[in-house]
């Protein structure tokens, strides 16, 4: 039903509202647990967002803590949906990324691809998600070949299932830019985050933090193609955006104004040796 808790639990991770969505999924699961007949797989797939938004709000050891009661509670089903168990090591997997833990973090990834790619196939969007999830842990292991390979394979199922505008074409876009910009080839790395930069606008609104990752990564690039001032204007739109939706202890909001503060850095020493230079040549 429209305004139903569960529909607004949904919703607010959306636009970004992760802390009201743990509130409302807090309340949801003490219900779900305290009903006379608890029904285990609701409570699962409570257990299974709340860890997710938990993920977001940067609240790592209670994300782990519900993804594994999670885990617990659906092996223990006796039609247990290896979907579900997929999920699960996906998100497990999706933590220790966010922790930078990527060598934990790799184990959890291909077994949600193992998993999955057998219950539903090859091809199914759901499986190209979890490469997805898996190639990011990759490429911050320096597996760029594989990494690269796995990116360009979900991408093309996703364009197909979904069409070239989805929300899951800018993850891979963006990610994809990542791997192109550490390579050397910023006109392709610049061209595949601004893509993901439309997309997401248009799919989650201007003020959303998964917006903002890619801004922060766009305005990296700009600093190292000597664009200081455009760099400048970019990290000033992520770090508001990470500030009003995550609040400035938040991991991404201090990795956006070291990075911010890294480019003024070499604004101000770009400026001195052109002082000096200028100074030789009078």
């Amino acid at each position: 039903l429209p305004g139903h808790p569960s529909d607004r639990a949904e919703e607010y991770p959306r636009r970004g509202q992760y802390q009201k969505a743990q509130q409302i999924l807090r309340r949801l699961l003490s219900l779900a647990e305290t009903a006379h007949n608890p029904n285990d797989f609701e409570i699962v797939s409570l257990l299974n967002c709340l860890g997710i938004v938990y993920k977001h709000l940067a609240r790592y050891k209670e994300a782990e803590r519900v993804y594994r009661r999670a885990l617990a509670l659906v092996r223990k089903l006796p039609s247990a949906a290896p979907e579900v168990i997929a999920s699960l090591y996906h998100n497990l997997g999706g933590l220790e990324h966010a922790r930078g833990r990527y060598a934990r973090g790799e184990p959890f990834a291909r077994l949600a691809v193992r998993i999955r790619e057998k219950a539903l196939g090859p091809d199914h969007p759901m499986v190209a998600a979890d490469r997805t999830a898996l190639a990011a842990i990759l490429d911050r292991r320096g597996k760029f070949r594989e990494a690269e390979r796995l990116y360009r394979r979900a991408l093309d199922c996703f364009r197909r299932v979904y069409g070239a505008r989805d929300y899951e074409v800018a993850v891979v876009l963006n990610n994809l830019g990542a791997i192109r910009a550490l390579k050397g080839d910023f006109s392709t790395a610049q061209r595949m985050y601004r893509r993901a930069i439309a997309i997401k606008e248009k799919v989650l609104g201007p003020g959303h933090p998964e917006l903002a990752t890619t801004l922060n990564n766009l305005a990296v690039l700009q600093g190292k193609q000597g664009r200081h001032q455009r760099a400048q204007q970019t990290f000033l739109r992520a770090a508001a955006i990470f500030e009003k939706t995550l609040g400035r202890a938040h991991p991404s909001y201090q990795a956006c104004r070291a990075n911010h503060a890294s480019l003024v850095r070499t604004m101000k020493l770009t400026r001195e040796a052109a002082a000096r230079t200028s100074r030789r040549r009078s």
